[in-house]
């Protein structure tokens, strides 16, 4: 019984840590860019939208489609880079254990 004891204790530090973990991307801020700088979106660690900048040149109206696809275009950038944070904090947190093919984590 000693191990099923530390091994729930184990458990239970885990979700702790995971717990401070989701806590943290809230905090985390990391930037997307398109269009060699000219649109920036800024998202946190759970990929919620805090900021986005264009650049005033391209505010013209005949290039409204030019600016929608930088746009999604930055916020994919930024969205690519929070997934590979949260992947390397998460194995941080595992202690270095694979995972197997496909799982992501957090759930």
């Amino acid at each position: 019984m000693k191990n099923l004891g530390q091994l729930m204790k184990q458990a239970q530090e885990m979700q702790d840590k995971m717990a401070e973990m989701q806590e943290s991307l809230g905090q985390m801020e990391i930037d997307g860019v398109a269009g060699a700088g000219l649109v920036k979106v800024t998202l946190n660690g759970k990929g919620e939208m805090r900021r986005l900048r264009i650049d005033p040149t391209l505010a013209n109206p005949d290039e409204a489609e030019i600016l929608e696809d930088l746009i999604v275009a930055a916020h994919n950038d930024a969205k690519g880079k929070i997934e590979a944070r949260v992947q390397e904090e998460t194995q941080k947190l595992m202690g270095g254990l694979p995972l197997p093919p496909g799982m992501k984590l957090p759930f």
